[in-house]
């Protein structure tokens, strides 16, 4: 048998599987509205546009990875009427002029955004039950520092304890130092002073579980239903009552004037590793331009660092100086600690 000679004939050419090439254009979205949002959950985002209608959507596949949090100034596409079973699409994301983030693991220095363009941290610790642990409002204050946010620390409870005496130590940092009298019984909260606070701002409140974060929420904003919990008397812990963050506005019309109040789930740890210490430095304005004349690489512990000698000039310790100093070199070794055990 003779081989079969093949000629052009048996050639076969596979068609691509794509007879239109592939366009990298993005469509601009120019029809696209601005929101403000105000809870992540499961995929579902809710946000409020400004003419205060609230919608719900989801992440537009074009914009990959990148999380939305609660606080992000989004631009929305699709159905936007805010109408029972509709769903927007959310296509992109305003630069954030400032974030609160904490490294979920510390080891692999994984870091987690919980809220965006805040005017205000709101650390709420309890005068007891369960007592303030100064460890993470540390922490806290490391963040606020690196963002620029300004810090308030709002002590509750004050009706059981009186406030902490190592409380007055932050206020060298400039820190305000709030009090809210929550009666247990009642939970009743006298509204004035947070009312000051507040009024006009975004202010996110965080803090361990079981200091009343959610007590002050449903004071401040009747129409929030935030649920509430109590301290375990053996453990000294909080029971967990808030599982996501929530935008709330103070005022029940939604009228953005009024400031928004943020609360978020209870925190036991709060990871540093993704924090820059020059930052955290730069935050001390005068001590920043006196670490200027360190050495190369100073830790900012040494023998021979300028902080010393402007702590104590000739010699002589001021003592409103070194405790700025010592404020300072405390948050510089928690950011490069573990967060730590709060149970």
């Amino acid at each position: 048998m003779t081989p079969r000679e093949f000629d052009e004939s048996d050639a076969r050419i596979r068609p691509s599987r794509r007879t239109r090439p592939r366009s990298k254009d993005r469509p601009a979205h120019a029809d696209a509205i601005s929101a403000l949002v105000t809870t992540v959950d499961r995929g579902r985002t809710t946000c409020i546009t400004n003419e205060g209608v609230i919608v719900t959507a989801m992440k537009a596949r074009e914009m990959g990875p990148k999380s939305v949090v609660v606080g992000d100034l989004v631009n929305l596409v699709g159905d936007v009427t805010g109408t029972t079973g509709s769903l927007a699409r959310i296509v992109s994301i305003e630069p954030r002029r400032n974030s609160l983030s904490r490294t979920v693991d510390d080891a692999a220095k994984m870091e987690r955004t919980i809220v965006a363009n805040i005017d205000q941290l709101v650390i709420v610790v309890a005068a007891a039950n369960p007592e303030p642990r100064r460890g993470l409002i540390d922490r806290f204050l490391v963040c606020a520092f690196h963002e620029n946010i300004k810090p308030i620390i709002l002590v509750t409870k004050t009706d059981v304890a009186p406030v902490p005496e190592f409380m007055h130590e932050y206020e060298t940092l400039g820190v305000q130092i709030a009090t809210a009298a929550i009666k247990s019984d009642s939970r009743e909260v006298d509204l004035n002073q947070l009312f000051a606070l507040l009024n006009g701002k975004t202010s996110v409140l965080v803090g361990h579980s079981g200091v009343g974060k959610s007590t002050l929420i449903n004071a401040l904003v009747p129409h929030g239903d935030r649920v509430t919990g109590d301290v375990n008397d053996v453990t000294g812990r909080g029971r967990h009552t808030s599982s996501s963050a929530i935008a709330l506005p103070l005022a029940p019309d939604l009228s953005p004037k009024e400031g928004w109040i943020i609360d978020t789930p209870g925190i036991r740890a709060f990871g540093l590793a993704h924090l820059d210490s020059n930052r955290i430095v730069a935050a001390f304005s005068d001590l920043y331009e006196v670490v200027q004349n360190c050495m190369p690489n100073c830790s900012h512990h040494e023998v021979g660092c300028q902080l010393n000698e402007w702590a104590a000039p000739n010699g002589v310790a001021n003592i409103e100086r070194s405790a700025r100093v010592a404020s300072l070199r405390t948050l510089l070794e928690l950011k490069d600690s573990n967060p730590p055990a709060l149970d």
